[in-house]
């Protein structure tokens, strides 16, 4: 491992994305052979790193393959890695990684289903997450109220939240009847409960919500709600280029580590449905 910036190295070992680690270092919670880390320090192969005084691994970028995982997350499961209230989280039933960790690309709350990309890399993450990236996410989501042309142009020009101005880029009628009726809604951040608030703020209740596409990933059809899937080498490369990322070796799995992987794929899907033919 080279002389990198320690957050960037975090990262790609799978503790969190680069924007969480470097929260992590101004909060005091990293030391480097014995003093406090602080932004900028970079590090290499030789240095000991700790966290909250326990000596950690980090992965090299030699190590460490680019993977990306397709989640189909559903409502009642929290976004966090450990909930204190003992709630399902969704890292729950994702595969496990061997000399790293999944790091979840943005958050979806309690209530929102659909769409939860995880990578193994955090230069990846930190690069889809980022502003810049100028990356958007679109929603699929059922509203309940009179709405007409003048409250999507408002919702589409900007809508004073008690955060700042929110806007979506774009509003679609897609389905529906009477007064719940489905849209298709694109935001280009990541702001908390945003599409939410946005639809509030014009009296309208929003009783589903679910995020059907993430910059150029949209949600596979044959991904079903609590099931994952990970996509192939080729996807991955063109996500990277997309993102301007480099290349990385090509992941390669030993024989037993790649049945296991595949085993939890398919065992997911006998699972649902075990939970579909087991009487209510």
């Amino acid at each position: 491992m080279s002389d990198e910036k320690l957050q960037k190295v975090l990262a790609r070992s799978g503790y969190g994305s680069r924007r969480e680690m470097e929260r992590w270092i101004d909060q005091g919670r990293f030391s480097i052979n014995g003093d406090k880390a602080k932004l900028g320090d970079r590090v290499t192969r030789r240095d000991v790193i700790q966290l909250d005084g326990r000596k950690i691994e980090l992965v090299s970028e030699v190590d460490c393959p680019r993977r990306v995982l397709i989640y189909n997350k559903p409502v009642g499961e929290v976004s966090t890695r450990h909930d204190p209230e003992g709630r399902p989280t969704v890292y729950d039933h994702l595969p496990p990684l061997k000399n790293s960790r999944w790091i979840a690309i943005g958050r979806l709350d309690i209530n929102t289903s659909g769409l939860l990309i995880f990578t193994s890399d955090g230069e990846l993450a930190n690069k889809m997450m980022h502003p810049s990236a100028n990356i958007d996410r679109e929603y699929a989501v059922r509203v309940l109220g009179n709405i007409d042309d003048e409250m999507i142009a408002r919702l589409k020009e900007g809508v004073l939240l008690e955060d700042g101005m929110a806007k979506f880029t774009d509003v679609q009628f897609f389905d529906g009847d009477g007064a719940n009726k489905w849209y298709h809604c694109v935001v280009m951040e990541g702001r908390n409960r945003e599409v939410r608030r946005l639809w509030e703020s014009q009296g309208i209740k929003v009783s589903r919500l679910k995020r059907v596409r993430y910059g150029t990933i949209f949600m596979p059809s044959d991904v079903k709600i609590g099931t994952w899937k990970e996509l192939d080498i080729k996807d991955v490369k063109v996500l990277a280029k997309k993102l301007e990322l480099g290349d990385k070796k090509p992941l390669k799995m030993k024989p037993a580590e790649k049945a296991g992987f595949e085993r939890r794929y398919k065992n997911q899907r006998v699972r649902q449905e075990v939970g579909r033919k087991r009487p209510s």
